[in-house]
């Protein structure tokens, strides 16, 4: 289980937002793809109230949820980075299939660390429908930058952090 609950929202321990380095875009596209992280690592998905727009603001039971933040862009593009992993995740067996079987996982990249490069594979039993998840937790865009991949084939980007559409740079 991959858990963001309210414990790590409350109690003088800040928001999500507030966790992650760098100036206001960067907090946005770190929160953007340590979701994407999750969704695509094995366990079960767990987020707190206002975690999904990314809250600026430390959660507090006595108030309601700041939605009026929806109305700026960053905030509505984390909120729709997270229906849109949501619906992928739901669509695609690999993701959630085979989590506590370890035919399910396996890593591509591990040893890019000075890069901030990580990839793995996510599949049905037998090997099926495989779907491979990178994350690059730098600011810096690696074009061309290749990995190997489980089959032969054409592959494509079905989501990614960084898009225009979720508040990125869309590179």
């Amino acid at each position: 289980v991959l858990p963001l609950s309210h414990d790590e929202v409350v109690h003088g321990k800040g928001s999500m937002l507030m966790k992650m380095p760098g100036g206001r875009d960067e907090k946005f596209a770190n929160l953007r793809a340590y979701y994407g992280f999750m969704w695509g690592h094995p366990g079960k998905k767990l987020l707190f109230m206002g975690q999904e727009f990314a809250q600026g603001a430390e959660w507090n039971h006595e108030q309601s949820l700041d939605w009026h933040l929806l109305e700026h862009p960053w905030h509505g593009g984390v909120q729709k980075w997270v229906k849109a992993l949501n619906e992928f995740y739901l669509a695609t067996p690999s993701l959630h299939a085979t989590d506590g079987d370890p035919e399910g996982f396996y890593w591509l990249e591990v040893d890019q660390s000075a890069l901030s490069v990580y990839a793995w594979v996510r599949q049905e039993r037998g090997g099926a429908a495989p779907v491979v998840v990178l994350n690059n937790f730098t600011p810096t865009p690696r074009p061309g930058y290749r990995i190997g991949v489980p089959n032969a084939g054409r592959w494509e980007i079905v989501l990614n952090s960084d898009a225009a559409a979720f508040g990125g740079s869309g590179s």
